[in-house]
């Protein structure tokens, strides 16, 4: 299962010069750029682990690729997203997030049901990969 989070979700992996080019993008509106890496990508985990600090005052998308690929030695198998932050009073919130990286192995989520009083059902979906300790979920 290809996990779909953020933004360009539904395209193919981008390349270091695709980062790139949304880093250069995001610097140029003013954004603040961070890396981020988590192995438990469930959709409510919004407080993935950065990498580094963010960078604010970064005139050069190039820092940002470097940046990824640093977290990709040390992180390569987990999730690794670039996101950016727009400080902008009235906006002050992430703009944009893609995921720069992905685990070899994408193995889903399930969904469990729970029947309760009445006619009341409740759902939850959990990650197949939190059945395994955190820092060994993916390979």
């Amino acid at each position: 299962m290809r996990l779909t989070q953020g933004t360009f979700s539904f395209l193919p992996d981008f390349t270091d010069e695709d980062i790139r080019l949304q880093a250069q993008y995001a610097i140029d509106q003013g954004w603040a750029v961070s890396v981020e890496y988590t192995d438990d990508p469930h959709p409510k985990n919004s407080y993935w682990e950065m990498w580094g600090h963010p960078m604010f005052d970064n005139p050069d998308a190039a820092a940002v690729v470097f940046e990824v690929n640093e977290c990709r030695k040390e992180h390569g198998g987990k999730y690794i997203r670039v996101i950016a932050f727009d400080s902008t009073p009235g906006w002050e919130s992430i703009r944009m997030s893609f995921i720069a990286n992905r685990p070899a192995e994408e193995p889903g989520f399930k969904l469990i049901r729970q029947e309760c009083e009445g006619r009341t059902v409740r759902y939850t979906i959990q990650s197949y990969a939190s059945d395994r300790p955190e820092g060994h979920r993916y390979a």
